[in-house]
């Protein structure tokens, strides 16, 4: 498995490895907003808490995915969660998501550092040749902010997913490539600057 454990760290932010002590952190953060009643995305609550952050080490273990808790390094505490998902098991691209930040955090700085701490991690250590971006057709504030990084959008998946109240969502694709990545990355430290 060529996902391994990490701790990516930036100025504002530090993503560290996904553990089940993180439930009440991740429980706080998600209240603030009460994200869990957006019905594009799916946010932990305390009703599914400890089924999502299982999900995400199993997937883990078997080398789909690698979960992060996102901390706030002023404070020191837990403001969401992101996770390279959806790995192939032969190919070097991997996805972006299961993004989410407690509402006081979102539309900061916080999400551009974290997003470049991933990205430079895929595409310098991991070496992946693509780092894809999923999100529901009717997410707008997703859609808005995959784009102001630079990725370009690959098209729409109908029908994607099956969603817990029968509907079915679909899915706006969007890509970085490893040919793109110096120029987007230095437009996000400049951003970040």
């Amino acid at each position: 498995m060529w996902l391994q454990e990490v701790i990516l760290e930036g100025k504002e932010v530090q993503l560290i490895p996904l553990r089940e002590s993180h439930c009440e952190g991740l429980l706080k953060a998600a209240s603030d907003g009460k994200l869990w009643n957006l019905w594009f995305t799916s946010v932990p609550s305390e009703a599914n808490i400890d089924t999502y952050i299982q999900t995400a080490l199993e997937e883990q273990k078997v080398g789909r995915a690698l979960p992060f808790t996102v901390i706030d390094k002023k404070t020191n505490s837990i403001i969401g969660s992101t996770r390279y998902c959806n790995v192939p098991p032969t190919q070097k691209r991997v996805e972006i998501g299961y993004t989410w930040y407690a509402k006081s955090h979102q539309r900061t700085a916080k999400n551009t550092e974290a997003k470049l701490l991933l990205l430079s991690h895929a595409f310098e250590t991991l070496q992946c040749i693509a780092v894809e971006f999923r999100t529901h057709i009717e997410n707008s504030a997703s859609k808005n902010a995959i784009a102001r990084l630079g990725a370009k959008q690959d098209g729409i998946l109908r029908q994607h997913q099956q969603l817990k109240d029968g509907s079915y969502r679909d899915s706006v694709v969007f890509s970085i490539l490893n040919s793109e990545w110096n120029a987007i990355k230095q437009k996000l430290e400049n951003r970040l600057n």
